[in-house]
């Protein structure tokens, strides 16, 4: 098959990454498909490359496939990158292809979905030794020097063999964040518990609320001190992220989240707050 590839110029550049971009598409111009390689900025990931590659279901098995991730595999090489990550659902032809070309998995994560109309309102009541705060859009600013140690949480969040490495939050990375999510419309909406005694946030979740305010919400980060784990908190947070979204937001009519398979305490969460899986992604590697 004939076909021609365009490396493209990614407007999608941030504080901590950026991305090459390539279009594969027929003599006449139609596209046949596309891939994404995101190259991080940090020094913990300085070695990762992330790609994401699509081709359209008429078009594979031609060697579109191939030539994108020749593509995306001598960029990542040449900035001197020596890991290549690609997410596939598990048992898809994305698997398969990655599995082919010499990919390995490396993690895999439980997709899920709570059900807000179905499921009833959830019961978890809060230790007494603390108390619940919340708030939309970025954090306030007498919180945020708080609110950004307390991410420190999430830095055993089980990774696999991707090789992830740490990923470091100041106060400018957690406002960049929130301010990518406000540019797209979205709403972010934070959940964390403070312990009484010392007035610190200890534990929080996450959440991402889509531009119209319909349809399904996604959780993004949750995560609780060590000093503080087996208290119920991380459950709590999530229960009154579930009951103000039925409450403030009743056109949005499921929660997404996404566990690593080995994560079991937080999947046992999950599914104690009424959480169904939905399906399996896989994170492949590729030693460069």
């Amino acid at each position: 098959m004939t076909f021609r590839l365009t490396a493209l110029t990614d407007p999608a550049t941030g504080a901590h990454t950026h991305r090459l971009a390539w279009l594969a598409s027929a003599p006449g111009g139609t596209p046949l498909g596309s891939a994404f390689l995101r190259l991080f900025h940090s020094a913990e990931q300085s070695h990762l490359a992330e790609l994401s590659l699509d081709v359209h279901p008429a078009e594979r098995r031609r060697g579109v496939g191939t030539a994108l991730l020749a593509a995306a595999r001598d960029a990542a090489r040449a900035d001197g990158r020596r890991v290549l990550l690609a997410p596939a659902a598990e048992g898809s032809p994305g698997d398969a292809f990655l599995t082919a070309h010499g990919f390995t998995r490396a993690l895999v994560l439980e997709f899920t979905r709570l059900d807000l109309a179905g499921a009833p309102l959830p019961d978890a009541p809060l230790h007494p030794d603390y108390r619940l705060i919340s708030w939309t859009g970025s954090c306030p600013g007498e919180r945020l020097a708080d609110f950004t140690h307390a991410r420190t949480a999430m830095d055993d969040t089980p990774m696999g063999d991707t090789g992830f490495g740490l990923m470091v939050w100041d106060e400018e990375r957690v406002l960049a964040a929130a301010k990518a999510v406000a540019d797209r419309g979205e709403l972010l909406f934070t959940v964390a518990a403070v312990e009484t005694a010392t007035d610190r946030i200890v534990g929080f979740t996450e959440l991402v609320l889509p531009a119209d305010r319909t349809g399904d919400a996604q959780h993004y980060g949750t995560g609780v001190l060590p000093a503080h784990r087996h208290r119920g908190l991380a459950r709590a947070v999530k229960a009154e992220t579930i009951r103000r979204t039925r409450a403030e937001h009743p056109r949005i009519t499921g929660l997404l989240a996404d566990t690593a398979d080995h994560n079991t305490a937080m999947i046992a969460t999950n599914h104690a707050l009424g959480y169904r899986p939905t399906h399996r992604s896989v994170e492949f590697r590729l030693d460069l």
